[in-house]
């Protein structure tokens, strides 16, 4: 064991290191497959323990990758033989909830799903949600800025913080636990390491935003037979409901047709003829009256000929079976082996053909291939799961360029929820400017100066080779 790992578990015992077996063991990606690289891995339990843990490796200069809940898919907890990994598992601390500003403050290693049911003890909604709940932590959520299902009423993970505690690279603790949700004093420092995929600081506790639980919840999944036809449906549904919208979700056929035909596992709410299928929510303040506008926004929907066919759930156990065929991922995953998983931002007019474009493209290349499309339309966030046949780093590099290279003629986003990391960083130019990549790179060598924070992720670091 070197000095620098000795030094470290003076620092967080015995028990918060692992070394050889109980390193490798473990995963670093997702889906988890054990392999990890990484020369210790290192699980503080409180801030001040990641402040020294950190003091130590900046005198060093030792690299450090953050761990957290490892869900994220574009290789951002992705750690070499020569760096140490921070895993923040061990800080899963919680407040009391303030249900009068109705906020909550958590440590970073907190999974979300944890949050959301505080909040609903407390009679309260934490409206960040995503499949990957039940595993994912809120400091890899504030790390990523994560999305989810419910942007299109609440907001990405950015507006559900009002203040973080943050450890910078050389073990500066910046506590930053602002309580309150107007706060004009000078620079917003919170935002600084939102989204920051861990690169500028280790966001280590975090104030939340609460909101009023949900009085009634109506879901519904709707078939539409025309592309065209999904904006003016949303606009509509959108000004028929009150701004009570929470989500609105698109399946294209290809993805419904696979889980739902021939997956054989979801039942078959709805006929998979139809090129489009929208699940879609409102929550509310009123359950029978937010019940009849409901539906009537759907009749007025049907008579402008806008949907075809529709169910409404009526019971909990309805809703959650609609939502588990948005959800599954593993069935996607499992179909389409190996896959290759893209989370991409552009105009909602544009996307139909884009998509079209693209399924072209790589049915050219490789007539074999399959790909499926769904996401968050309301937001302008879809994703592709696809199959080439192969993970082989050639073939992987080659449908990037054709997702990629269509969406910046586009001006899309190449990433919408899950982060840049290592996967795409050699595509960050087809969303950012030279100018806006130049200022990232001065905020990183400001606040991390030996570049030890995550290396080589968002942007290549100083020691990398070119790619």
């Amino acid at each position: 064991m070197d000095i620098l790992i000795k030094k470290i578990e003076e620092v967080v015992g015995s028990s918060g290191i692992l070394l050889g077996e109980d390193v490798t063991s473990r995963s670093d990606f997702w889906p988890p497959m054990g392999g990890c690289q990484a020369k210790a891995i290192i699980r503080p339990a409180s801030t001040r323990e990641v402040s020294e843990v950190l003091k130590l490796c900046h005198a060093a200069g030792q690299s450090v990758v953050t761990h957290g809940g490892l869900t994220g898919l574009v290789g951002g907890a992705r750690a070499g033989k020569e760096d140490i990994v921070l895993s923040l598992e061990r800080m899963k601390g919680t407040e009391p909830v303030d249900t009068v500003n109705r906020t909550i403050t958590v440590e970073a290693g907190v999974p979300l799903q944890r949050i959301h049911e505080i909040a609903e003890h407390a009679g309260l909604l934490f409206p960040l949600d995503l499949g990957a709940r039940g595993s994912c932590t809120i400091g890899g959520n504030i790390a990523t800025n994560a999305g989810g299902n419910s942007v299109i009423r609440y907001g990405m993970m950015r507006e559900q913080v009002l203040g973080v505690e943050a450890v910078l690279a050389d073990g500066t603790i910046i506590s930053s636990l602002n309580c309150v949700i107007k706060n004009n004093t000078g620079y917003d420092l919170k935002q600084l390491f939102i989204g920051s995929e861990g690169t500028l600081g280790i966001v280590t506790r975090a104030v939340l935003r609460l909101r009023p639980m949900p009085r009634s919840c109506n879901t519904a999944l709707v078939a539409v037979d025309h592309y065209a036809l999904l904006g003016r449906f949303l606009s509509a549904m959108d000004a028929a409901l009150g701004g009570t919208l929470s989500a609105f979700e698109v399946m294209w056929n290809d993805f419904y047709r696979l889980l739902v035909a021939e997956g054989g596992q979801h039942g078959q709410p709805l006929q998979p003829s139809h090129p489009f299928y929208v699940l879609l929510e409102s929550t509310g303040g009123h359950e029978k009256s937010d019940k009849d506008r409901f539906e009537g926004a759907l009749e007025e929907a049907f008579e402008a000929e806008l949907i075809v066919d529709a169910v409404i759930a009526q019971s909990k156990q309805q809703r959650q079976d609609l939502w588990a065929i948005r959800d599954d991922i593993e069935g996607l995953n499992k179909a389409l082996s190996p896959p290759l998983v893209f989370d991409i931002s552009l105009g909602i007019e544009q996307m139909d053909g884009y998509v079209d474009e693209v399924r072209a493209q790589l049915s050219e290349r490789w007539p074999d291939s399959r790909m499926v499309v769904f996401g968050h339309l309301g937001d302008g966030n879809i994703h592709l799961v696809l199959t080439v046949g192969s993970h082989e780093p050639d073939e992987v590099h080659a449908v990037e360029a054709i997702i990629y290279e269509a969406l910046g003629r586009r001006q899309g986003v190449i990433s919408a929820e899950h982060g840049i990391g290592l996967d795409k960083r050699d595509y960050l130019k087809h969303s950012r400017s030279t100018a806006e990549i130049a200022l990232m790179k001065t905020v990183k060598q400001a606040l991390d100066p030996k570049g030890i924070l995550n290396p080589g992720k968002i942007f290549a670091s100083q020691t990398d080779s070119p790619s």
